[in-house]
């Protein structure tokens, strides 16, 4: 494990389940197989002296069948702009090899897949505010995707959906839930679309998830 590490996210992930997504509700799956892509902002980080704060990155996940059945297969992204030390940084990170066994998403996921894509780096395009549930992305020649909230039908205004996590969650306390959109070309070529999105914060740090009350509850008044 390494040392001292910080690294905290403003993340958009779209799926390819329906908008209860099984994981979050220790359910089954809607399709049968699960298929993500995880994409961020650090807007904080560093690991030991080197800091990450202003990058990007990506982590794109497939599974034949439920997570927990494994036979998954991972890809990650770092954004270009990222000098040699914060490339490693940033892999192994995301990896999940960095922190306590099974302590976050990245570790977690790790353990349930068994072919890993060649790391890309790349620039990563991303503009997402997570209070409204925006999200736009462009991974060039590997990645598009976008996002909104869920519209009610009835009077046309965007439903504000969230899923707060104060304990037994391994990704995030809160996070805001909207419908995206997504296409994957390459070696993790895969496709989705209107299927659940959720904005969170990824807090962690080398021994685990921080549950530290993200900015993204100040309506809660509390």
């Amino acid at each position: 494990m390494a040392g001292p590490w910080l690294f905290k996210s403003e993340t958009y992930d779209n799926c390819n389940c329906a908008i209860n997504c099984g994981c979050q509700f220790n359910l089954p799956s809607t399709h049968g197989y699960c298929q993500s892509a995880f994409i961020g902002h650090l807007v904080e980080g560093h690991f030991n002296d080197t800091p990450l704060a202003g990058l990007n990155w990506a982590a794109l996940y497939k599974w034949p069948g439920e997570i927990k059945d494994g036979n998954g297969k991972r890809q990650i992204v770092v954004d270009e702009r990222a000098d040699q030390a914060q490339r490693i940084a940033l892999e192994t990170i995301i990896s999940g090899e960095a922190c306590a066994p099974l302590s976050n998403l990245f570790a977690v996921f790790a353990t349930t897949c068994s072919a890993f894509c060649q790391t890309l780096f790349l620039p990563i395009d991303l503009e997402a505010d997570l209070e409204c549930r925006t999200a736009r992305v462009e991974i060039p020649g590997v990645l598009k995707s976008k996002a909104g909230p869920k519209i009610n039908e009835f009077n046309g205004e965007p439903f504000h959906i969230a899923l707060a996590r104060p304990s037994g969650s391994f990704e995030f306390t809160y996070a805001e839930i909207g419908l995206g959109t997504t296409s994957v070309a390459g070696d993790m070529e895969m496709a989705f679309e209107n299927s659940w999105a959720h904005f969170c914060v990824h807090h962690f740090n080398q021994d685990g998830l921080i549950r530290e009350r993200s900015r993204l509850t100040a309506w809660l008044g509390a």
